[in-house]
């Protein structure tokens, strides 16, 4: 398989990215690795153990959000070759330089092909406070589609990735099968409605077993927007929207 590590990268307006990065930092129990970058505008979220696979990054203009770089083995596939197939799949390659190929989805997600690094060690998942019961981890990036696009989304990102799609438990969304060895998963979920022009969007879930989790994520400054059956949605200080999933993410 070429494709072998995954990356969620999330991208800040200038006056939210020290907050933001404070957040995402504290939530997922991380360090930051030295900021990298013509203007000092990426750095990476790096775990206590395992490789790294959550990035940020202060970008100049818009309301920020989340993109996805994907590693490829590019002594078992070129990058090149790999936007080959995207492109053929329905992808728009924008951008090309040595070592980075930017492109949008079908339905305008925005993602990466980079060099795979040899990251091959998923992070455990951040042990509940005061040595309560319970793991969290981010162990999830959710595609939110357009309702006329999601097919074409699930069957692009299944043959992009070469992993099988299903569908999930919960009405409207399709998951990918995780390859071993990935520090996430896809999950696609299709939205009640959209307005003319939206593009496909994505948050990040936490499979969360921590009964204590939402209450620390709210005293860090995030934000209850909703409660469902197995899920809560909240907004970190950037009004960036992720979810608590009730999942073990072991």
């Amino acid at each position: 398989m070429s494709l072998r590590w995954l990356t969620i990268f999330l991208d800040f307006p200038a006056g939210s990215f020290d907050a933001g990065t404070a957040f995402w930092q504290a939530v997922t129990g991380s360090g930051l690795s030295p900021a990298r970058g013509a203007d000092g505008e990426f750095a990476t979220l790096l775990p206590p153990a395992g490789d790294a696979y959550l990035r940020v990054q202060r970008i100049r203009d818009g309301a920020g959000g989340c993109h996805l770089d994907l590693h490829f083995d590019t002594a078992v596939e070129s990058l090149d070759a790999a936007a080959e197939r995207a492109e053929a799949a329905g992808a728009k390659v924008r951008h090309r330089e040595i070592g980075l190929i930017i492109a949008d989805s079908p339905g305008g997600f925005p993602f990466c092909f980079v060099k795979w690094d040899s990251e091959r060690a998923v992070p455990p998942p951040l042990a509940a406070a005061d040595g309560a019961a319970g793991v969290s981890r981010a162990d999830t990036l959710c595609l939110d589609v357009p309702p006329e696009e999601f097919e074409r989304e699930v069957a692009f990102w299944a043959a992009l990735t070469g992993q099988d799609s299903h569908p999930a438990p919960v009405p409207g969304y399709a998951y990918l099968t995780r390859a071993a060895g990935w520090p996430i998963r896809l999950l696609l979920q299709r939205r009640d409605a959209a307005a003319p022009g939206d593009r496909t969007r994505a948050h990040v879930d936490f499979g969360c077993t921590d009964a204590g989790a939402q209450a620390r994520h709210v005293a860090l400054g995030a934000r209850v927007t909703e409660a469902q059956q197995y899920w809560t949605v909240l907004t970190d200080p950037a009004g960036r929207v992720y979810c608590l999933v009730n999942r073990d993410p072991r």
